[in-house]
């Protein structure tokens, strides 16, 4: 009880204990199921070759990982791990979806981008099927976020430099006149070289994307479908951009460096640079709003950011070569 009163003073609240740290291992081909107060490694299942990223359902219960695995012949997978129990259940068979690697659950669904289709794809966990595909025609359509309403997804095309905005439209059909149908659009817009890690603005209202190998974060109005405004950073290789629960800040995690880089949302600023240790991957908001988690490849650890502080308060070591992060219920 003393430990959940002290916790809550420092303002991590009751969500972080409601919540388990999913850290995916790179170095060993594991899924760590981390205590996000203690930070001891509660349970441990497969990944999964080559995983890279992470996501859980909407209930915690299970987790999803994508199989990368470029150019080895092995089957395009997406691996599925029970959390609880703390055991890798039967993987999902993605067929020509090649080199699966973004991931976003949402409405009950899981979305993923598939780079060597070009394309993205959605499972139903209900069906166990694949129930929709739609294509982006840019090369290595890499992550994948869905808007709240699911009317509209969003992919970084690394290659292609762009990100595709797929909205579904309603068209007319008729006859009979007035006859109408739900149909998928998609729009591609340019932006800086290396576009990878991107999010939304709490309010949905803008996209910005860390472009990876231009040294900058180019913002999207999502109505116009435009880039509005690029914002210099000096990263060497951009991986992750995530905005704080409250929007205020975006968060930039530099693989090819040994930084993490803090940009005022408001004044498109950069506010600090955070020296992490280097190799820079995944990053995730807290709960509860008070912390952020980067993985740092380096060390092999994630490191746990203070966001009033903007300073690294502690390391979680997890395993090797720590890079996607999620959240599911605490295991018990």
């Amino acid at each position: 009880m003393q430990t959940r009163i002290l916790f809550a003073a420092l303002g991590f609240g009751l969500a972080a204990w409601s919540q388990s740290l999913l850290v995916l291992n790179k170095g060993d081909n594991t899924l760590a199921i981390v205590d996000p107060v203690t930070f001891a490694v509660k349970g441990r299942a497969p990944s999964g070759p080559d995983p890279h990223e992470v996501e859980a359902s909407e209930d915690g219960r299970t987790a999803y990982i994508t199989n990368y695995q470029r150019g080895n012949g092995l089957p395009n997978t997406i691996s599925v791990v029970d959390v609880a129990a703390g055991k890798a259940l039967a993987p999902i068979d993605l067929g020509a979806l090649t080199q699966p690697h973004g991931l976003h659950f949402a409405g009950g669904k899981l979305f993923f981008s598939a780079e060597g289709a070009k394309a993205i794809g959605r499972y139903n966990p209900a069906s166990r099927k694949i129930d929709w595909v739609m294509g982006t025609g840019q090369d290595r359509t890499h992550m994948v976020i869905a808007a709240p309403d699911l009317k509209r997804l969003f992919t970084t095309n690394v290659t292609a430099a762009s990100v595709s905005i797929i909205e579904e439209v309603e068209r007319k059909v008729g006859p009979p006149p007035g006859r109408t149908a739900r149909d998928w659009t998609v729009t591609n817009v340019a932006v800086g070289e290396g576009a990878e890690g991107f999010d939304l603005t709490p309010d949905g209202r803008q996209l910005w994307v860390a472009n990876a190998r231009a040294g900058s974060v180019s913002i999207i109005d999502v109505a116009s479908k435009k880039t509005i405004a690029t914002i210099p950073v000096p990263f060497r290789a951009a991986n992750r951009l995530k905005f704080t629960l409250d929007g205020k800040l975006a968060l930039i995690s530099d693989l090819g460096g040994d930084q993490i880089y803090v940009v005022d949302a408001a004044t498109r600023k950069l506010v600090k640079s955070i020296p992490a240790g280097g190799g820079q991957a995944g990053i995730l908001m807290d709960p509860s709003g008070g912390r952020a988690f980067v993985s740092v490849g380096r060390l092999n650890s994630v490191a746990v950011v203070d966001l009033k502080t903007l300073a690294i308060t502690g390391r979680v070591e997890a395993g090797p070569g720590p890079d996607g992060l999620a959240w599911a219920p605490a295991v018990k």
